[in-house]
């Protein structure tokens, strides 16, 4: 399953075959075919797969109450940015890339993707009332409007970094939420 999710995150969605996941596996074409029923079944594994480490780094930022809020979400960022530095910038978030690309070609990966990306608000904006209860940012702030705009935009600037191959988009968008947006 590893390599498989190692091979989709790398040639994407539609530039993975299954013989290129198997090849990759070292399995036989037919092991693939006894686990999933398709190629959408394998893929809906593997951004749960996916998922679960991006929900543990949620876990060890976001809604980590020991920390100020402001800080959890400063670490948010930076786990992402470190993350995609790792892996050499090239090959994104695999959820950012599902959603260009596989979103399009399956209806179940759509679903689980909005999923996601409701999981991923709800923690934000857990963080933000954090922030807003503890007078960082102000009482006004609309959290759950602010957490959608937060996910999008950095859906967006990892995006660009991938496209890019660097941090400069990242940075840029840490930058202006803590200096403008939450100052």
């Amino acid at each position: 399953m590893t390599e498989g999710l190692r091979v989709v995150h790398e040639r994407g969605y539609g530039g993975a075959s299954v013989r290129d996941i198997v090849e990759a596996a070292g399995v036989p074409q037919g092991s693939f075919t006894n686990h999933f029923a398709s190629k959408e079944a394998f893929c809906l594994e593997i951004l749960d797969l996916y998922f679960k480490d991006v929900r543990a780094m949620i876990q060890r930022t976001l809604r980590n109450d020991s920390l100020p809020a402001l800080k959890r979400l400063h670490a948010f960022v930076d786990a992402q940015i470190k993350y995609l530095n790792r892996i050499g910038w090239r090959n994104g978030c695999l959820i950012g890339n599902f959603s260009a690309e596989a979103s399009e070609h399956s209806e179940m990966i759509r679903k689980r993707l909005v999923e996601i990306y409701e999981e991923m608000r709800q923690s934000v904006a857990y963080c933000l009332r954090a922030a807003v209860k503890l007078g960082e940012v102000p009482q006004k702030t609309e959290c759950d409007e602010l957490a959608g705009f937060l996910i999008a935009s950095l859906q967006g600037a990892i995006l660009q970094s991938k496209t890019e191959r660097n941090s400069v988009p990242l940075e840029r968008f840490k930058h202006l939420i803590f200096s403008t947006l939450l100052a």
